[in-house]
């Protein structure tokens, strides 16, 4: 693990997907869609490595086909779209988006 922010340490992916099926099952609802956003780093890389899937490598993606996709998980698609990014999951240039990281699921 790596410093983050400081004083806390950021868990790599492959350590928090280890408990992936609990999280998921902690913060879907039965429609697919977040019941609420994870304030758990752990926790929330799960759900942002899930919402990266949306995203095919290779492809770029204006901010408007972002937030369609996303707003299917979340109203608040900002934070998504911002979470998604800071982690590394998604990389942003000139208004456009493409995926940076995740699994391939």
């Amino acid at each position: 693990m790596r410093s983050y922010r400081g004083c806390m340490f950021r868990p790599d992916l492959h350590d928090a997907l280890r408990d992936r099926d609990a999280v998921l099952r902690a913060f879907l609802a039965p429609d697919g869609s977040l019941t609420s956003i994870p304030t758990k780093i752990r926790k929330r890389l799960v759900v942002l490595d899930l919402l990266a899937q949306q995203f095919e490598p290779g492809e770029r993606y204006d901010e408007t086909e972002v937030n369609n996709r996303l707003r299917a998980f979340h109203p608040d698609v900002a934070a998504l779209r911002r979470y998604l990014v800071e982690e590394g999951f998604l990389d942003r240039a000139d208004g456009r988006y493409w995926r940076a990281g995740g699994t391939v699921g």
